[in-house]
């Protein structure tokens, strides 16, 4: 059920064909891993790499900017826009793209509040709230490590998560990338690359003709290294200075959205020293965000001059997203045993360490479908709840959707099943969010492969609840797809094709999504459907994604009209 759902794929982002932090000052996307060709990130890679000067550029492509044009100008926010969602359609269709409803929600839950204060603050304006998407997203790696992309895109790695220690240290590096954003380095950067690598292949020319000219190939030589000295220089000159700008933003939008501003300090104290502890390229984020001294003493200045008292903020849900993304990184059977066994008696622990530790051993037990010990363990936890931590709804709430996920991955009759699903939801009655939608959805189709006659009653109800939510978040692939196995069952089958449909086009897949609309369209001619709301629906979304196919072929065949395009 959903806890198979939730496990990330192992390999991708790890190494890169491309270093694209000369590009990219929020981060660079750390190398693609050797044992596996990874074909969609290297044209990610190259559709950002598209929008820089090469230094080998014919001199046909040089185009001196005028003096005093301004970013948008030169790289206006809609480009940087949709070269995001060209990037982000391949890195959705990427295995190590990872969509946990439980950890993803926590994420977003920490966003949401530093995306207010900017845009009361006055950082976003707007043209770039309508523009921009500011959507966090998960990648399910190991590294340390963040990025902003073009469009207003952050990715967080699962390592970063596991390392930080509070709410407020992962809000700070929410909020510094937040902060690249809203100040468009990422525009500016590509920019400034554009005249830098401009000046260098200046410099090459002229190392060129001063060679045909004189009888020393030193002085060339000289001319040339010149020019890339400079070049490396004024990059990395502009990236520091993007650095600042963003660690002073960031550190105001952590006291405006009501985190301590101390996150950001402790985060880079904690960098710095597991980073010098263990240098084993775990921390990628420091490669493409350089901590400096500087960097920390004034992070530990603007935090003295602030003179925010630190918000009162339970420790509770980041410990158990803490523990739950140590156990989604669990590589193989022997790591989730040791996360497993966290969960034993042992030494004596505080009381949030034990919490931790015993939802680490539970949804860890859950992935080996060892359901009994997950069982034992969720028995206990929920003990620890209910005598330590009564006044922690979240608490309570992450250990239900657990027994949730137990039970309907358990199976068996529905008999027993069916009675240890309604206890298992008990506590989350009156619960509307998405990880409980997706878990109520996954639970009636456990229901229906038991052949409990009830079943078709569940499904109907996560149908409806389901249709309900991706018409305002049409972006939700997961939604999408859960939206099609449950309405197939009921026999909806236009219906499961146009979700199935969405949730390709949500991943990236514009041609598969194009497809399915196309079959769906020849079963409602072949079958005469009176269904005509629906067939109305599949000709009118079947129109918009032709549409968007011919845009994307054009944009991979470099042509300007896609209208062009057959």
């Amino acid at each position: 059920m959903i806890a198979t759902t939730l496990r990330p794929a192992r390999n991708l982002f790890l190494q890169a064909q491309v270093d694209l932090s000369c590009l990219l000052t929020s981060s660079a996307f750390p190398h693609a891993p050797r044992r596996r060709h990874t074909r969609p990130l290297a044209w990610a890679l190259s559709a950002l790499l598209a929008t820089s000067w090469p230094a080998t550029a014919p001199l046909a492509q040089v185009r001196l900017p005028a003096l005093g044009d301004s970013v948008s100008e030169e790289f206006d926010i809609l480009a940087e826009r949709r070269l995001g969602e060209r990037i982000m359609r391949e890195i959705r269709r990427d295995p190590a793209y990872l969509d946990d409803p439980v950890l993803l929600e926590y994420l977003h839950g920490l966003f949401n509040p530093l995306l207010s204060a900017a845009r009361s603050r006055g950082e976003i304006g707007q043209d770039l709230d309508s523009t921009y998407s500011f959507e966090p997203f998960l990648v399910g790696e190991r590294p340390v490590n963040a990025f902003a992309l073009p469009g207003g895109y952050i990715g967080v790695y699962l390592g970063l998560i596991a390392l930080t220690g509070s709410s407020d240290e992962l809000a700070s590096v929410l909020a510094h990338e937040l902060s690249h954003v809203t100040q468009r380095h990422i525009a500016r950067s590509m920019v400034n690359n554009q005249r830098q690598s401009m000046a260098a292949l200046a410099g090459f020319l002229v190392g060129v003709l001063a060679a045909s000219r004189s009888s020393s190939p030193d002085v060339a030589q000289a001319v040339v290294m010149g020019s890339q000295a400079a070049l490396a220089q004024g990059q990395l000159s502009f990236s520091r200075d993007m650095e600042r700008e963003a660690d002073r933003i960031g550190i105001d939008l952590l006291g405006s959205a009501g985190y301590s501003p101390s996150g950001m300090a402790g985060m880079f104290e904690k960098l710095e020293g597991n980073s010098r502890l263990n240098d084993n390229n775990q921390y990628p984020y420091l490669r493409s965000h350089p901590l400096t001294i500087e960097r920390i003493s004034e992070a530990r200045l603007r935090l003295r001059e602030a003179a925010i008292p630190p918000p009162k903020t339970s420790a509770v849900p980041h410990a158990l997203m803490q523990a739950r993304s140590k156990v989604l990184m669990a590589r193989n059977d022997q790591a989730l045993l040791r996360m497993q066994g966290l969960a034993a008696p042992g030494a004596p622990m505080a009381d949030l360490p034990r919490l931790a530790a015993l939802y680490a051993g539970a949804l860890a037990s859950i992935f080996l479908r060892d359901f009994d010990q997950a069982e034992k363990i969720l028995d206990q936890g929920a003990a620890l709840v209910a005598a330590r931590f009564a006044g922690e709804p979240e608490a309570k709430r992450q250990f239900a959707l657990l027994r949730v996920a137990m039970v309907g991955e358990r199976g068996g009759a529905a008999g027993r099943m069916v009675p240890a699903l309604n206890h298992a939801f008990a506590p989350l009655a009156h619960d509307r969010s998405r990880p409980v939608l997706l878990a109520r959805a996954q639970a009636a189709l456990a229901r229906q492969r038991t052949g409990d006659p009830a079943a078709a009653e569940s499904l109907r109800e996560s149908t409806e609840a389901l249709q309900t939510w991706v018409a305002e978040h049409r972006r939700d692939a997961l939604a999408w797809q859960t939206l099609a196995q449950c309405a197939e069952p009921l026999g909806l089958r236009l219906r499961s094709l146009r979700a199935g449909a969405e949730a390709a086009a949500a991943n990236g897949d514009i041609l598969g999504a194009v497809d399915r609309l196309r079959a769906a369209r020849q079963i409602a001619l072949d079958t005469r459907s009176d269904d005509f709301v629906e067939v109305s629906v599949i000709q009118a979304r079947l129109r918009e994604l032709e549409r968007d196919r011919r845009q994307l072929l054009a944009e991979m065949r470099g042509e300007r009209n896609p209208e062009d395009v057959p």
